[in-house]
């Protein structure tokens, strides 16, 4: 059965000493806006940390990750549920349900729009990239006295924001649940958590802000990434301490923006929900009390 409440998500994630998404044609340098000095994570990169925290509970994904064909990839999946259909077949699975697909083949050929959509992440401030050089484990020859060299891309700190929403009538064609979308959320966080590879690990999810709407209402915020701000001190940080940030305990992150917003269409939210990392100081959570009373929630992780 679809959804019938449209959503926004604010994911913030921040990443230390690792390459939070590297470009394969500009040799895995991390993506960046030159001109603003921010890193970018695609919404690729994104629903993957999602997609394999699904393969990590076992739950039914249709891109696994895998070397094969599309063909073969359907063909496992009518097997496993005993469909003739295409279509029944990836209706079974979560990221088909939320995220789209399309799919041509003969005899079959559909499109389905996810109802569920990120845009890309962009960091909450200027960043630095570095290259770091190291020595391999073996020579390149057996009579060579040198082990090769490599060089990799790091971002020393780097505070990321990720926006996301969820279409209640793009789920009316994909029977995407309102557990499918709170599955999407929750894979969000531990998923980042669990990317622990030698070139994701460091990273460490921080703030997880969920907005509920009202049956009917078909509007939206938009962008909640861009909404949040880093303080010092209750100043917005300088370019110099931007580009020197390596932790978050000694900054603030400002929501209040998002809280001004929420109460101008006060009516149409049925609840904000709010997750922090423990010890990470968050202003403006006072502000959605005012506003929304019960409706809304707080936790620390």
């Amino acid at each position: 059965m679809s959804f019938k409440n449209r959503r926004e998500l604010l994911f913030v994630y921040s990443v230390k000493d690792a390459n939070p998404n590297g470009d394969p044609l500009n040799a895995n340098h991390p993506r960046m806006d030159e001109q603003s000095g921010q890193i970018l994570v695609s919404d690729v990169r994104i629903k993957r940390t999602i997609r394999d925290q699904w393969l990590r509970e076992g739950q039914d994904v249709f891109v696994d990750a895998e070397p094969k064909t599309l063909k073969t990839r359907v063909g496992e999946l009518k097997s496993k549920f005993k469909v003739v259909k295409s279509e029944e077949a990836l209706g079974k699975c979560i990221d088909a349900r939320v995220f789209g697909v399309t799919l041509a083949e003969e005899g079959a050929s559909f499109s389905w729009t996810g109802p569920f959509q990120f845009k890309w992440g962009r960091s909450l401030h200027q960043a630095e990239v570095e290259l770091v050089q190291g020595t391999g484990a073996f020579a390149t020859k057996e009579e060579s006295e040198q082990r090769t060299f490599r060089n990799e891309y790091i971002v020393p700190f780097v505070a990321i924001g990720v926006y996301g929403i969820a279409n209640q009538f793009s789920s009316e064609e994909t029977g995407a649940t309102n557990e499918d979308i709170n599955q999407v959320i929750s894979a969000l966080w531990q998923g980042t958590i669990n990317l622990i590879t030698r070139s994701k690990v460091g990273h460490q999810p921080r703030l997880s802000l969920e907005v509920t709407y009202k049956e009917g209402f078909q509007g939206m915020i938009g962008s909640l990434d861009e909404k949040i701000v880093l303080l010092r001190d209750g100043q917005v940080l300088s370019e110099d301490e931007q580009l020197s940030l390596r932790r978050l305990d000694n900054v603030q992150m400002n929501i209040q923006s998002i809280a001004e917003r929420i109460a101008a269409i006060q009516d149409q939210v049925l609840t904000v929900k709010l997750i922090v990392e423990k010890g990470l100081q968050v202003i403006g959570k006072e502000d959605f009390t005012k506003v929304l009373g019960s409706r809304f929630s707080t936790e620390e992780r």
